[in-house]
């Protein structure tokens, strides 16, 4: 049997072969340590140095305000954590977030208002995007930080970002924005976000799992949340992961120069998935904002089934019912739960994910399994 098609890149992307090809030396022959000041040291920090570059110029900023990282929730810890220490001086005690956030914004903020801060989580519209009027009603002098995703992972609904970030910067309180599915998929250039801080993952944009980064802006001091030698500007202790950070880099490079003519592809290819489901299938409903969302998501709730039932019956379809930190758990999405969906409607969600290797026939492909289960639920 052959493999099913593949519609979960907000889960993960698969690693392009070129981003495999241009890591795979520095596992095997450039192998020294960045921080070492011989030969083998020096090639290897010349390789981060240059995957820094193109990190940077993939988001608008400059090589120095790239810090690598572990990974996405790594990069969102740091911020975040860092940001509200930094501010204790200050007695700014007040952070401010969204209702649908990522669980490493909300768990780690969270945390933060257990250990006395105050945390406000903005509630979303039915479209899951946060009302600028409830944001000016709390972004206050007292506010240390706003933390709101760029593109969200279950619904792919863009936030207004640049008018929080004002909202945020008139009272003087910074902005992060947590960009882990957006980049690459999207133009995101931290000048025009307003951004003081952005997470980026590797993985979402088909670079190895394993790696990620935070910008952050010139001027904005964060604790480090890790101790030990003064790698990533002090921000992040360990020896680098030289393999995976190149992979980041050339990823980075990739999805810059392809980026419009991708996100086209497969706006195209995901409403045409989105027509030949909703042509077959009465009672289809859209999630997410129709046209403020990311080029290769789609979330549909399918009618008396449930979404698990669906992709069950659809063996050669592989697909998420929410976001993959969620998986194997039926209960409703929080994030569909913030958007308002009825309990039927939030059960019987889909989120259907394109990427760069998607073809327009697996889309044909998986539109017809797709159907096929529903109707052989619903007989």
């Amino acid at each position: 049997m052959s493999d099913p098609v593949y519609l979960d890149c907000n889960a993960t992307t698969p690693v392009d072969p070129r981003v495999l090809e241009a890591m795979l030396p520095y596992l095997a022959v450039h192998y020294g340590n960045p921080s070492s000041d011989h030969v083998y040291g020096q090639r290897a920090k010349a390789a981060v140095e240059a995957a820094r570059a193109e990190v940077a110029a993939l988001i608008g900023a400059s090589p120095a305000e790239i810090v690598f990282t572990g990974c996405a929730t790594e990069a969102n810890n740091l911020a975040l954590l860092g940001a509200a220490r930094a501010a204790l001086p200050s007695g700014r005690t007040a952070l401010v977030t969204s209702s649908v956030e990522h669980p490493s914004v909300l768990n780690p903020l969270r945390h933060l208002a257990r250990e006395g801060r105050f945390l406000t989580e903005l509630p979303v519209d039915a479209f899951g995007r946060v009302q600028l009027n409830h944001a000016a009603a709390v972004i206050n002098p007292e506010v240390a930080l706003v933390s709101v995703m760029l593109a969200n992972n279950e619904s792919g609904s863009l936030q207004a970002v640049r008018e929080i970030a004002d909202l945020a910067h008139a009272v003087g309180a910074w902005m992060h924005v947590d960009a882990a599915q957006a980049v690459g998929k999207v133009t995101v250039d931290v000048n025009a976000l307003g951004a003081d801080l952005l997470t980026l993952a590797g993985h979402k944009f088909y670079a190895p799992k394993g790696v990620g980064a935070l910008y952050v802006r010139t001027g904005v001091t964060i604790e480090p949340i890790q101790y030990g030698a003064g790698h990533e500007h002090g921000l992040r202790p360990g020896t680098e992961n030289v393999p995976h950070i190149v992979a980041m880099g050339e990823a980075a490079r990739l999805a810059r120069t392809t980026l419009v003519p991708e996100a086209t592809r497969m706006t195209s290819l995901r409403d045409r998935l989105h027509g030949l489901l909703d042509a077959a299938i009465p009672g289809l409903q859209l999630n997410g904002h129709p046209t403020e969302r990311l080029p290769n998501t789609l979330n549909i709730s399918f009618p008396s089934a449930t979404g698990w039932q669906v992709l069950a019956a659809a063996p050669t379809v592989a697909a998420s019912t929410g976001s993959a930190c969620h998986a194997g758990d039926h209960a409703v999405s929080g994030v569909l739960a913030a958007m308002g969906l009825t309990p039927a409607a939030a059960a019987g969600a889909v989120r259907l994910s394109l990427g760069r290797f998607t073809t327009e026939g697996e889309i044909d492909a998986a539109a017809q399994a797709l159907i096929s289960a529903w109707i052989s639920l619903t007989e």
